[in-house]
């Protein structure tokens, strides 16, 4: 293992005036601020989560506003363009968000608010997503606040409520609501990308979002007559649902739709790894690569999956409706064909209720903050590769890539971690154990250090 995960930190730490110097202590301090979301009527410490970016930007001079969509889901926004800045250039946005998703604390090996180091890693909820990120970058930015140094272009930093729950309190609603927050922006850097895969070769490959699914959430719903289980019902609520997911959840969607970011990636990882791509066993011949393998192979086709189903009341009685809620993810550019597939594969009968909304979103891989990234990951990791790779999840990008006004917003993912060849990091996304090396977090500072004097 290299030193980078096997030093303890004071060895890592190059000075008091360093961005790594503080960013395990504000990774450690966020986690412990509870800021789970369990949904639009049940989340918590958002507002806390302000309070404490705040105190840290103003120790600097950075002046912040709250901005909230209802009471106590907060989103931050700051500018840091200290005197200096050449503000004639447009600003580069970093941002990510305050809430995560639920736990269990008794399914933990260390407690998840506990922010706690062991060996060698960060554990608690938020580590990975996305506490980490935004430690990163406030140590990075106090850092320069402190050598004197200014960023090479205005630095907006915003820190969003709801994520977790689609960003419907959060991004949505702030590009909705307050599009001048975005003013001046033409590059945003957030979630999810910039760890590292390491090849047979030793070589590490930096993966970077340039392009995410869009989603549609949606809710279900059949009708039927009432009445007693004992007797025959060809009109039952739960039985019209259940043949509509069937025929959805059987569908071979097509593997080939051939998004140009997914096959640049598929030829690059291919020829690195030596890999021969079989497109009806994507993950299988992908799986040399590590746990990004599942991502990946999610992102040749669409993906619908039913998470809720909601039916009935007790057991001798039949219901007059049963609902499902599915989690529906389509490629950039095949949104209207997805649903319309999906409601043609329901058939009759079968009503549609959109849950949430959100579309795709993709920028071209290059300009100023992609050439930032690159300079800054080869600093810090010599001879590194950098690739761009379409998400299948989402990100706050979805909320403003393309704002009400038609302006548009190259957004990328790159929250970087130089990680351990073995160190699977893509189960940790919204799992138990959630932890991240101390030395990843050091190495992400760095970089980001890198990414302000570059962009």
């Amino acid at each position: 293992m290299s030193d980078l995960f096997s030093m303890p930190l004071e060895d890592l730490v190059d000075g008091p005036n360093s961005p790594q110097a503080e960013v395990v202590d504000i990774c450690s301090r966020m986690i412990q601020i509870d800021s789970q979301n369990f949904g639009p009527q049940d989340a918590r410490g958002e507002v806390d989560m302000c309070r404490y970016v705040s105190e840290l930007l103003d120790e600097i001079g950075v002046d912040v506003s709250i901005y909230e969509s209802e009471p106590g889901r907060a989103t931050l926004v700051a500018e840091w363009a200290p005197e200096g800045t050449d503000m004639s250039r447009p600003a580069l946005l970093l941002h990510g968000h305050s809430d995560t998703v639920p736990f269990e604390a008794e399914d933990w090996t260390h407690h998840p608010l506990s922010g706690e180091v062991h060996d060698n890693c960060m554990w608690g909820r938020g580590a990975i997503d996305m506490k980490g990120f935004l430690a990163m970058v406030l140590s990075a930015i106090r850092a320069r606040h402190r050598r004197g140094e200014v960023p090479s272009r205005p630095i907006r930093f915003i820190m969003f409520a709801d994520e977790e729950a689609s960003g419907t309190l959060g991004s949505t609603w702030m590009g909705a609501n307050h599009p001048e927050i975005f003013d001046g922006v033409t590059e945003a850097i957030s979630e999810v990308g910039g760890f590292s895969l390491t090849t047979p070769g030793g070589k590490r490959v930096y993966v970077v979002q340039s392009a995410e699914k869009g989603l549609w959430w949606f809710r279900m719903s059949a009708t039927g007559s009432a009445g007693h289980g004992s007797m025959r019902n060809p009109d039952n609520a739960v039985g019209h649902l259940l043949k509509a997911l069937s025929r959805i959840d059987s569908h071979q969607w097509p593997d080939d739709l051939g998004h140009p970011v997914q096959e640049e990636f598929l030829a690059e990882v291919s020829e690195m790894w030596g890999l021969t791509i079989d497109r009806d066993d994507l993950e299988s011949s992908l799986a040399p690569i590590g746990p990004l393998s599942r991502m990946v192979a999610a992102c040749c086709s669409h993906n619908v999956t039913t998470t809720v189903l909601s039916a009935g009341y007790k057991v001798n009685v039949v219901p007059t409706r049963a609902s499902a809620e599915i989690d529906a993810r389509f490629i950039p550019g095949a949104e209207e064909e997805m649903i319309s597939t999906i409601k043609s594969l329901a058939g009759p009968g079968i009503d549609f209720e959109t849950i949430s909304l959100k579309p795709a979103a993709a920028a071209p891989f290059e300009g100023s903050a992609v050439d930032a990234i690159h300079r800054a990951i080869d600093a810090e990791d010599p001879g590194a590769v950098v690739l761009p790779y379409l998400n299948s999840a989402g990100t706050d990008a979805k909320g403003f890539a393309v704002l009400p006004d038609g302006r548009r917003i190259n957004c990328y993912g790159c929250t970087p971690l130089q990680l351990p060849a073995d160190f699977d990091f893509i189960s940790l996304f919204h799992g138990v154990d959630e932890r991240v090396p101390v030395g990843s977090l050091v190495f992400g500072a760095k970089v980001v250090d890198h990414i302000l004097q570059e962009a």
